[in-house]
């Protein structure tokens, strides 16, 4: 009897963890396509020229920083361009 009340506590226990993982990876993904997206957009409408910088480069650097850093990867993207520095 003990036996079968502790793997209904482990199994609940695996799925709390299971369930707060998922929900923290589908935040991740929509900060990466939202920032993706937005470096797109700013590459399509002229964003960097119309401010004074140069149109940023959608390389596989550019496109690794938007994805794992979302929209703080582009404010990152578009500073580092606007200082001259271009990845």
């Amino acid at each position: 009897m003990i036996e079968t009340i502790i793997t209904i506590a482990i199994v609940i226990a695996a799925i709390g963890v299971l369930y707060y993982f998922l929900k923290q990876a589908t935040t991740l993904i929509i900060n990466a396509v939202v920032g993706l997206v937005l470096l797109f957009l700013i590459n399509h409408f002229g964003v960097m020229s119309a401010i004074g910088g140069t149109d940023l480069p959608i390389s596989l650097s550019t496109v690794i920083i938007c994805a794992l850093g979302g929209v703080i990867g582009v404010v990152l993207l578009v500073l580092l361009d606007l200082a001259g520095i271009v990845l």
